[in-house]
C-alpha cells in the first residue's frame, strides 16, 4: 500500500488516512489504488468492527481527482482518464456503503468532488467547524461520480441535491449540519480526537446489529413498505440470533454495561 494512504488496525478499529496534505489529499493514481486496497481490506477483515476514514493535515479531507495528473493524461490521450470511475471510485464507494460494519468519516477540511462522495458514503460524518463541502463536478464540465448521485439525494433530498450539483458552491460546516451532511460539527482542534472516539465506540458495539441497521436503511430507500417490513423481519432474526443480543439482554437485567463481542 502506497504511503499516500495510511492503514492501521487497533482494537477492532481500522483507521484509513489519506496522506497527501501537501496536495490537499487530491487523488492521484497511487492514492486511488491504495485507498481501494485499504477500504477493501477493512471490509473483508473480520477483526475490524468499525472504520474511520480521515485525512492528514488541516486544510483538506480530499479535493477529489488530482487535476494536475488528470490534465497530463488528457494531453496524452490516455484511455485511463475516465476509467478511474470504474476502476477506483466505484469499488471504494461500494465497499464503504456495503461493508457489514459502520464507517465514520472524520472530515478535517475541504471535501470536494470524489472527496465529498467518499464522505457521503460513510455512515456517520464528524466534521471540523472549518471544513466545507463542494460537489465541484459541473464546475469542470463533468457529472456526478463516486456515488454522489445516489448518496446526496438520500441525505439532503432530490431538490437540494440538484441545486448543489447544478450550481456547485461551498457548503460550510454549519450549513452542512443543517442539511444533514454533517452528523456532528466540532472544533477543528478536536476533530481527530472526537472522530476516533466515535469510531471506537462503534468498534466496541454490537457489530451484527450495526450491519443490519446499515443494510435496512439502504434497502428501505428503494423498496416498498411491504418489502421493507419483510427485510426488517429477516434482519431482526439475524440480529436476535447474535451473541451480542444475548449479552445485551443479560446486561440490561443485571443493570450492567454490556461488553460486546462483535458477533
Amino acid at each position: 500500500m502506497a504511503d499516500t494512504v495510511l492503514y492501521e488496525v487497533s482494537d477492532g478499529l481500522a483507521t484509513i488516512t489519506l496522506n497527501r496534505p501537501e496536495a490537499m489529499n487530491a487523488l492521484n493514481l497511487a492514492t486511488k489504488v491504495a485507498l481501494r486496497e485499504a477500504v477493501e481490506a477493512a471490509a473483508s477483515d473480520n477483526a475490524v468492527r468499525a472504520v474511520l476514514l480521515t485525512a492528514a493535515g488541516d486544510r483538506a479531507f480530499c479535493v477529489g481527482q488530482d487535476l494536475k495528473e488528470h490534465i497530463g493524461l488528457l494531453a496524452e490521450g490516455s484511455g485511463q482518464v475516465m476509467s478511474t470511475v470504474k476502476e477506483h471510485y466505484n469499488p471504494v464507494v461500494k465497499a464503504l456503503t456495503t461493508m457489514a460494519k459502520p464507517v465514520v468519516a472524520g472530515v478535517n477540511g475541504v471535501a470536494a468532488g470524489a472527496g465529498f462522495g467518499f464522505a457521503l458514503a460513510a455512515d456517520y460524518r464528524v466534521v471540523a467547524d472549518t471544513a466545507s463541502f463542494n460537489t465541484s463536478f459541473a464546475g469542470v464540465a463533468l457529472t456526478a461520480d463516486s456515488g454522489v448521485s445516489w448518496t446526496l439525494p438520500r441525505v439532503v433530498g432530490p431538490g437540494r441535491a440538484a441545486d448543489l450539483l447544478l450550481f456547485p458552491r461551498t457548503v460550510k460546516a454549519q450549513e452542512a449540519y443543517e442539511l444533514g451532511i454533517a452528523n456532528r460539527v466540532v472544533p477543528a482542534a478536536s476533530l481527530h480526537t472526537t472522530a476516533e472516539q466515535v469510531a471506537r465506540m462503534l468498534a466496541e458495539g454490537p457489530t451484527v446489529a450495526y450491519a443490519a441497521i446499515k443494510e435496512a436503511v439502504a434497502y428501505g430507500f428503494s423498496h416498498s413498505l411491504a418489502e421493507t417490513l419483510e427485510k426488517e423481519d429477516e434482519l431482526q432474526t439475524r440480529a436476535g440470533a447474535s451473541q451480542d443480543h444475548g449479552i445485551a439482554v443479560q446486561a440490561f437485567v443485571n443493570k450492567e454495561t454490556p461488553k460486546y463481542l462483535g458477533r
